[in-house]
């Protein structure tokens, strides 16, 4: 299931992916120790918050690759690892020259720095994908103080498991490097997900590549089984990740065992960093809960912007980008919509988010809450 549609299905999973997220909001909740984990023997810079980077433009609607720099920099400096691009806008509207050439920005300003940077490799069609994987790693070979890896999904023109299957073993062809492999594919993609027992054989197959996991599938209910599934075949499997904004995240780390999390927040990369920190001592403070809840109000200045949904992963959020010194504008790539279709433009659709300095007073309020876990 898209990420777009993932709300409409929260009630299928018996409680919210939010209500289970916040389940835990109380003074008691000190010291919960979660779900004991089993180590999953991948490489340990492949776990913990793995931020999406948005996309930022020029008023020209040209990709802004200084600020896209910029951005990388803070995502580090906040104790992150991050992704680019990968978001279903940055995978779609943005052409081939403009995704090679942001790569190398990023590989060039993270030179040096502790954060594992992982490319979006994902194609039409295999072959595209290759091209892109050829790419990354010719610009490991230039940037060799920059830590890299992959994430895809399956292609565009996947018609069955079989192809899904196919298009990574190809991939394992062109690289050694860890691979997070996202389970639903695009719009085009024929498939709901991959099968867990193919994510597993690849991962039996070449442990060093693959093993790593972005779980979204379906509604709350299924991807939570399909969750538990996978991290019983560790060490085989290494990590998982949780997804959808992160709206079951704590969920899905104390209860189930999820150890990261993919999805287009990084302008809250330090906020996300101090959560997992807090899993990762069992919540000594007792301020785990607290952090998250400040994460969902910070996923509800989706709501201010016109035509915002909880799911908006641009938005309002951008204007969060601008007050924290990341951003210089609120620009956006749009789709066509049309008969519920999403359509790729053949020239750039660029909108700005407009918002009323009411909406804008009550975001910097909220921020006040926030900013106490802020870093950077």
């Amino acid at each position: 299931m898209k990420r777009r549609t993932f709300f409409k299905n929260l009630s299928l999973a018996g409680t919210s992916a939010l209500a289970g997220g916040c389940a835990t909001v109380e003074k008691k909740s000190k010291g919960v120790k979660p779900v004991k984990r089993v180590d999953g023997k991948g490489d340990p810079r492949m776990r913990g918050p793995f931020p999406i980077l948005s996309t930022p433009f020029t008023e020209s609607g040209e990709v802004d690759y200084n600020t896209l720099a910029c951005e990388a920099k803070f995502v580090s400096d906040c104790g992150c690892n991050m992704i680019w691009p990968q978001s279903n806008a940055a995978i779609d509207l943005l052409s081939t020259e403009e995704k090679f050439k942001g790569m190398q920005v990023i590989a060039e300003a993270l030179q040096g720095s502790k954060s594992t940077v992982a490319f979006g490799c994902n194609g039409k069609n295999i072959e595209h994908m290759v091209e892109h994987v050829k790419h990354v790693e010719s610009l490991a070979d230039k940037y060799k103080n920059t830590n890299i890896a992959l994430i895809s999904r399956p292609a565009d023109n996947t018609q069955n498991q079989e192809d899904a299957k196919k298009y990574f073993l190809e991939l394992e062809k062109h690289t050694s490097r860890p691979t997070i492999i996202q389970t639903v594919g695009g719009n085009s993609c024929k498939i709901k997900a991959i099968d867990v027992d193919i994510l597993i054989d690849l991962a039996k197959r070449n442990p060093k590549v693959f093993g790593y996991i972005k779980e979204e599938t379906g509604n709350a209910e299924e991807c939570n089984l399909r969750m538990r599934k996978e991290i019983s075949a560790k060490p085989i499997i290494h990590t998982v990740y949780s997804a959808w904004g992160g709206w079951q995240w704590l969920y899905q780390m104390r209860r189930i065992g999820s150890e990261g999390l993919v999805s287009e927040r990084a302008v809250y990369a330090d906020l996300l960093a101090y959560i997992w920190e807090q899993v990762e001592n069992g919540d000594i403070n007792g301020t785990l809960s607290d952090a998250f809840s400040k994460l969902l109000l910070a996923y509800n200045f989706s709501y201010y912007a016109k035509g915002g949904t909880s799911g908006d992963l641009r938005g309002a959020h951008l204007y969060v980008f601008q007050k924290r010194g990341v951003f210089k504008n609120r620009l956006s790539r749009e789709y066509i919509k049309k008969n519920r279709k999403l359509i790729v433009p053949q020239t750039p659709i660029i909108k700005d988010c407009k918002l009323t300095q009411q909406q804008i007073d009550e975001i910097d309020t909220c921020l006040e809450t926030i900013s106490k876990y802020f870093k950077v």
